[in-house]
């Protein structure tokens, strides 16, 4: 009779210049959605903990903000949040888009990184969108300067090689225990879960008009008698303008957000619900402690 295997477990970081794909490949390896996507940068704030769970392993998912210079103290919070991450967890996942030529964004993370102890991988995405012959070129251009203890090129949304990248990780991880339990996908709140998705459709439908001065809070969420969730939130902005935007004509465009993000969170409570959302107008909200508190971005939580 064979031995059985020990159980092992750990935590992995996905770090990378903004827009490469972290949120859209830890929601591949999850299964569902629990990081925000858009085409707007710098839009994963917080680290969102996705978990996975084998017979064997366990592995917990830790999708860091962008990478980038702060102009503001929500993007300095933004930046202490993914380098605290660094000694804290089992494996760094450094991800890089294969469709874009290595950049100073990512000497810069290689260089805070290439003397850390902590296993590396270089994980190429979007290698869909590539020649194949294109690959070899993409991964000696890193590897020459840098060293990675493995090379995994994926594509975080089709779900080409994640279970391949899976199968590595779990080599690399310690004997652990269980820390949560098999069905959780995430240590994150149902509040903060739903606040995102609130978020993501913000800045999915209205681009470029409203950059990262958007957050939302969740003032409620209940189950009323006629057995549905009731979600109650509020989207804060930092100028009246943004508000009117938000809003849209004759309300059009908030609805829209309601209609959209309601999908997303009736998946996610496997319930039906109602939505309701208002507008609030906060000016600098992100240059106040105080409000960055308030929106759900505390300090202690990424020292």
């Amino acid at each position: 009779m064979s031995k059985k295997e020990p159980f092992k477990s750990g935590f992995i970081s996905i770090i990378g210049r903004p827009n490469v794909g972290k949120s859209t490949l830890l929601n591949q390896i999850v299964g569902q959605k629990v990081a925000i996507m858009s085409d707007t940068p710098q839009t994963t704030r917080n680290k969102i903990q996705g978990v996975v769970t084998t017979e064997s392993a366990q592995m917990v998912f830790i999708d860091t903000p962008g990478i980038h210079k702060p102009k503001h103290r929500l993007n300095d919070f933004m930046l202490k949040s993914a380098y605290s991450t660094f000694n804290q967890v089992d494996i760094v996942l450094f991800m890089v888009n294969a469709e874009e030529a290595r950049g100073g964004g990512d000497n810069f993370i290689m260089e805070r990184i290439a003397n850390i102890k902590t296993p590396k991988f270089l994980i190429i995405n979007k290698i869909d969108k590539i020649h194949p012959e294109a690959l070899l070129k993409i991964i000696t251009d890193y590897t020459n300067d840098y060293e990675f203890d493995e090379v995994v090129p994926v594509s975080a949304k089709n779900g080409n090689n994640v279970q391949a990248l899976l199968n590595t990780i779990q080599g690399y991880l310690p004997e652990g225990p269980q820390y949560y339990p098999e069905d959780q996908v995430t240590d994150h709140p149902e509040y903060f879960v739903v606040s995102e998705f609130i978020r993501e459709k913000v800045l999915q439908l209205t681009r470029d008009e409203i950059p990262h001065s958007v957050a939302v809070v969740v003032d409620s969420m209940q189950k009323n008698e006629d057995n549905k969730v009731h979600v109650y939130a509020t989207i804060v902005v930092d100028r009246p303008s943004q508000k009117g935007i938000i809003i849209g004509k004759g309300g059009k465009m908030l609805k829209e957000i309601g209609t959209r993000a309601r999908r997303d969170i009736e998946v996610m409570l496997g319930d039906k619900i109602f939505l309701e959302l208002w507008v609030k107008v906060q000016r600098d909200w992100r240059d106040r402690p105080t409000h960055l508190q308030d929106y759900g971005y505390r300090q202690k939580d990424y020292e």
